[in-house]
Order: structure tokens, then C-alpha cells, then sequence
């Protein structure tokens, strides 16, 4: 029998939330963890010369407004694999906004951006004000580029720090045990 990762607890030690990789930094290929199948699946290929540019995944035991758990950028200089599980910290969150998936209108698909608790050169991180506007923008531009060619209409709406990113988890872990509660 296989564990579920969505359902993994949210929190661990010293109350850093989870992030569970999915496509590692480098990954030309977006992967995406399919419960049902105990297993990572290949989503997507990224666009011709993209890569992700930081380990990329999802926060577990959350609900997010379009129907995944939440998802995250892990920020710092490693590369790990599909499956690790990285107790973080948050610096900010991306607010976007995207076609939905079924039926019309639009719906929020944010991005955290988070660190490892274990990113020792990343301590003096405690923002994503900490990070140059140039990184920000870059960041912008390849969630916009991964999905160019899909049919999502991305747009960025902008960034808010930390509190707003630690509220945004709260909230996706409330919904998150309200719909398993039904």
C-alpha cells in the first residue's frame, strides 16, 4: 500500500508547513502527483528551453480555489526529487489569476514561494522583499511562459509577503478538512 501525499500532515517539526516536490529543479518536464495512482505522471513538457528554475510542488493536506492542493516554489540552491517531503518556511506568494479549468470564468491558482528550514544560506531570507526585483520579475515570467501555450490566459496580480502566504496555507488546510469532513 502506497501513502497518499496530498494527505500527508500539513505541519512538522517546529510548525514549518510541508512542501512535497514534484518536478525538481532543472526539470524540462512538469510532473504531477496522481493519488490515485500512488505515483508521479509527466502533466506537461515545458516550453523549448524552459527548465524549472527552483524544486517546484505542492503543500499537502490543503484545498486551494482550483480544486488542488496549494501550490509552491521551493527558493534555494538545491535540486531534490520527486516525492521528497521539505518542511518550509514562507517568504511571499504570488497572486495569480487563470481561466478555470471547467465551465467559464476565472479562478485563483497563487503560487507560494517558499524556503527549507534546513536552507542555511538562505536564513537571512525572511521575505520575498529580500529577493531583488529583477529575481520577482523572472519569476513572473516563466509562470507565464511555462504555460504559454496552454489555454489558461494567466495573469500576475502581483505579490504580498509572508503573513499573506502563511494565512493563504490556514485557509487551503481549513477547506482542506472541511471537504474531507463532508
Amino acid at each position: 500500500m502506497t501513502t497518499d501525499l496530498t494527505r500527508i500532515p500539513l505541519r512538522g517539526k517546529g510548525g514549518a508547513f510541508h512542501v512535497v516536490v514534484e518536478s525538481p529543479q532543472g526539470a524540462t518536464v512538469k510532473l504531477k502527483y496522481e493519488p490515485e495512482l500512488g505515483a508521479f505522471t509527466v502533466s506537461k513538457p515545458l516550453v523549448h528551453g524552459l527548465r524549472y528554475p527552483f524544486d517546484w510542488g505542492f503543500v499537502p493536506s490543503t484545498l486551494a480555489p482550483d480544486g488542488d492542493p496549494l501550490d509552491a516554489l521551493v527558493y534555494w540552491d538545491q535540486s531534490t526529487y520527486p516525492g521528497v517531503v521539505l518542511p518550509c518556511r514562507a517568504l511571499g506568494v504570488l497572486k495569480v489569476d487563470q481561466k478555470k479549468k471547467r465551465g467559464g470564468g476565472r479562478e485563483r491558482n497563487d503560487r507560494l514561494l517558499v524556503v527549507p528550514i534546513i536552507a542555511a544560506r538562505a536564513e537571512n531570507l525572511n521575505s520575498l522583499k529580500d529577493l531583488s526585483r529583477r529575481e520577482r520579475e523572472e519569476l513572473e515570467h516563466f509562470f507565464t511562459a511555462a504555460v504559454a501555450f496552454a489555454d489558461k490566459d494567466v495573469r500576475i496580480l502581483g505579490w504580498e509577503g509572508p503573513e499573506a502566504a502563511e494565512r493563504m496555507v490556514q485557509e487551503a488546510a481549513t477547506e482542506y478538512e472541511q471537504k474531507n469532513r463532508r
